[in-house]
């Protein structure tokens, strides 16, 4: 196989031979010869004549600076524990559902008194990833960041949106301080099965 253009392979597609090509991401080799590992596009970079598969429907995986979005698992007194479930951009779940911490420096713009003011177990958050190795770390300090839907801690209806980062029940009344994105209420149609409950 020869020529640097690139065409729609299938696994276990022979790509080359290793006396051809270097083998890249989405490839093996064996036994000399350099074979598809993935469903998408064979490609090849003429500079080193390395061969890759660059995958049609690639798995997500979390990035510095990603915008993920996450269900709150535990709030404690210095972090809380995010489980990532899906990348805001592509809106795929994150494959393994991995776990994230926002630090309470890294709540909100200014001074936070307690984390339980702004967020609890069940929220759905859309945050930025800080970092993404050995751990993640998020933060949601920004205005476009936070809760985007939240169930009420008293009859665990989900709450409408008041006035700046107060949320209102319609079902009992009861009145709740959150992180508030400004996409409040726009759930995504990843994370309604992340935030199913009742209502």
């Amino acid at each position: 196989m020869s020529g640097a253009g690139e065409s729609l392979v299938v696994p276990g597609e022979l790509l080359g031979t290793a006396e051809e090509f270097v083998p890249g991401h989405g490839t093996y080799e064996d036994r000399g010869k350099i074979y598809a590992a993935l469903l998408g596009h064979r490609k090849v970079d003429p500079s080193d004549r390395a061969v890759r598969v660059d995958a049609i429907h690639p798995i997500p995986v979390v990035h510095d600076d990603d915008l993920i979005y996450g269900r709150v698992d535990e709030v404690k007194s210095a972090m809380a524990i995010v489980t990532i479930v899906a990348a805001a951009t592509s809106q795929r779940t994150v494959p393994g559902q991995p776990e994230g911490t926002i630090h309470i420096s890294k709540a909100k713009e200014g001074y936070t008194e307690a984390l339980a003011d702004e967020f609890a177990p069940g929220d759905l958050v859309v945050a930025r990833v800080l970092q993404s190795h050995p751990s993640i770390k998020l933060t949601t300090s920004a205005s476009d960041l936070g809760v985007v839907t939240a169930r009420c801690q008293s009859c665990h209806a989900l709450l409408a949106r008041g006035d700046k980062d107060e949320l209102r029940c319609p079902r009992c009344g009861n009145r709740e301080h959150r992180k508030v994105a400004t996409a409040y209420g726009r759930i995504p149609a990843t994370g309604r099965e992340a935030h199913a409950g009742g209502d």
